[in-house]
């Protein structure tokens, strides 16, 4: 007699998921497809902008390598990321016996990254630094186009990548310095609040405090996010009842919310204990700063600043610098009245505040708020709804400023960035 070969078998069970990396892989190439358009739009304007400096530049005898990679800020990023902190310099001052510069001054993610290139890869320090600035200006205009096109769609997020990448100060974007570097985190951190990935936005954000002193708005918009979505949470667990599955689910959520929010902070808070234990100070990082003429007075420096340029000769540069920081405060206004998504509203509110509360460097505050790009969004709005001749005069108007005023400030300007 044969053996029963009938008995029911066990079903098979479902494939396990693929890790979180695989599934987040399409979705990232998607992304990029879809801004593919808008990031060549972008590389063609600003290698536009930097032809036109290159043949000035040429013309009057400079060399277009040294100004975008060695100068100003970018020569104390190079020194650090050669040999490291604890440079001093000492210049004269003739209202005192002199100043010393420290290059603590300066955040520690962008030197870092420059120097980990030149182990890796046979260029110079002054290379890495250009190298990391374009791949983040890359990035970060990839992240941006990501938060407009999902907060509004495809067009406004095209016409939002070509602003930013049209401002005035634009040729920022292509040296040395580390403003795209916090754009392109602070873009990503902020998607990944939006999309409610609460560990990459810590994360993120935890980056980004490292990469600049302003770079504290992402955590600072991390945090805020993350306090209203426990706060919600918290009001619908007392309204609705839940089974034991739907709280555990919504614990653990909790907990990636909260350590997201713990994270955010972390790397700006991490290099200021730092500089404090080299100072021997609680306050050392703040010290550095008032070493180089830097505190928050909440804008009593630069209304002084307006009414001196206002009654007396001065550059030009800072003329274009009062301008556009004018320009801003009515985008913040117009920003404030289309009511955004919390994250870009924080954030935009406090990179605002530090760039125009803190004291001297006025020529500098409009390259403060290169990161701030959620105030191009009322004029990407604009543009859109407008007749096509009208965004391309208006777009041509903003690419020949652009070019030329970027050419000016590397070529001509003396004032420092």
């Amino acid at each position: 007699m044969s053996a029963d070969t009938s008995a029911p078998t066990r079903a098979p069970e479902p494939p396990a998921p693929p890790p979180a990396h695989r599934r987040a892989a399409p979705r990232l190439r998607a992304s990029l497809r879809r801004a593919a358009p808008a990031l060549g739009l972008y590389a063609a304007s600003r290698l536009i902008g930097l032809v036109c400096m290159a043949a000035w530049a040429g013309r009057i005898g400079k060399h277009p390598r040294t100004l975008l990679g060695y100068c100003w800020d970018s020569v104390w990023y190079v020194g650090v990321a050669r040999h490291g902190y604890n440079y001093n310099t000492l210049l004269p001052d003739p209202a005192k016996h002199g100043v010393t510069f420290s290059d603590m001054a300066f955040f520690p993610l962008f030197p870092m990254l420059m120097r980990t290139l030149t182990t890796l890869l046979p260029i110079s320090a002054v290379t890495a630094g250009l190298v990391v600035a374009w791949a983040a200006a890359g990035a970060a205009a990839w992240g941006i186009h990501a938060v407009g096109e999902m907060l509004y769609g495809r067009r406004v997020a095209m016409v939002l990548v070509v602003l930013w990448g049209l401002l005035p100060h634009a040729i920022v974007q292509s040296m040395a310095y580390t403003e795209p570097l916090l754009t392109a985190l602070a873009a990503w951190s902020l998607y990944a609040v939006l999309t409610r990935r609460w560990l990459s936005a810590g994360a993120l954000a935890l980056l980004a405090g490292a990469a600049r002193p302003n770079g504290i708005a992402v955590a600072a918009a991390v945090c805020c996010c993350a306090a209203a979505e426990l706060w919600r949470r918290g009001r619908g667990s007392s309204e609705v009842p839940e089974t034991p599955e739907l709280r555990e689910a919504r614990e653990g959520a909790s907990w990636r919310v909260g350590a997201g929010a713990a994270l955010s902070p972390l790397g700006w808070l991490g290099y200021l204990a730092w500089v404090g234990y080299q100072r021997d100070s609680w306050r050392g990082y703040f010290a550095v700063q008032e070493e180089w003429g830097s505190r928050f007075d909440f804008g009593v420096n630069a209304l002084l600043f307006v009414r001196h340029l206002l009654i007396h000769k001065a550059s030009f540069t800072y003329f274009v610098a009062l301008v556009i920081l004018g320009v801003a405060v009515v985008l913040l206004a117009l920003l404030v009245a289309d009511r955004p998504p919390l994250a870009l509203l924080v954030y935009t509110l406090v990179l605002v505040a530090i760039t125009l509360g803190g004291s001297n460097y006025f020529a500098s505050k409009p390259r403060f708020l290169l990161p701030a790009f959620p105030l191009l969004l009322p004029v990407a709005l604009a543009m859109t709804r407008a007749r096509p001749r009208t965004a391309v005069l208006t777009g041509g108007a903003l690419a020949g400023l652009s070019f030329v005023y970027g050419t000016y400030l590397l070529t001509v300007a003396r004032v420092p960035i």
